[in-house]
């Protein structure tokens, strides 16, 4: 499935998406999304790191599975399964994956940069 089909379904099954491997240990997944919203899966091997980053979206992400160190702007935490992060527009953030985990991301407006 090309990611133009994302914008049209509705109904998406996981098994019918390819992760995208980005190297260091960590892939990602996009799931559907319009130009207003994203939903974008993140698996983290142990030990594989999210770089301090920023960007103009907005971002709010699940902890699915797993044990992250989470830095946001001069903060520092360690978030679990079923902890939230919120990433304000150009706020630097990133993350440390202390134990095998998986990140549910949503951006707002879309990340063009993904496709």
């Amino acid at each position: 499935m090309n990611f133009k089909d994302l914008t049209s379904k509705t109904l998406i099954s996981d098994n019918d998406l390819a992760w995208q491997e980005l190297g260091g240990g960590v892939k990602r997944k996009v799931m559907p999304f319009d130009d207003n919203l994203m939903l974008v899966k993140v698996d983290f091997e142990k030990d594989a790191i999210g770089s301090i980053h920023n960007h103009p979206h907005l971002q709010l992400s699940y902890v699915a599975r797993g044990t992250f160190e989470v830095t946001m702007g001069e903060d520092k935490k360690i978030l679990n399964e079923g902890d939230v992060f919120f990433a304000p527009s150009n706020v630097p953030h990133g993350v440390v994956c202390l134990k095998a985990g998986l990140l549910i991301d949503i951006f707002n407006p879309h990340r063009k940069d993904f496709l």
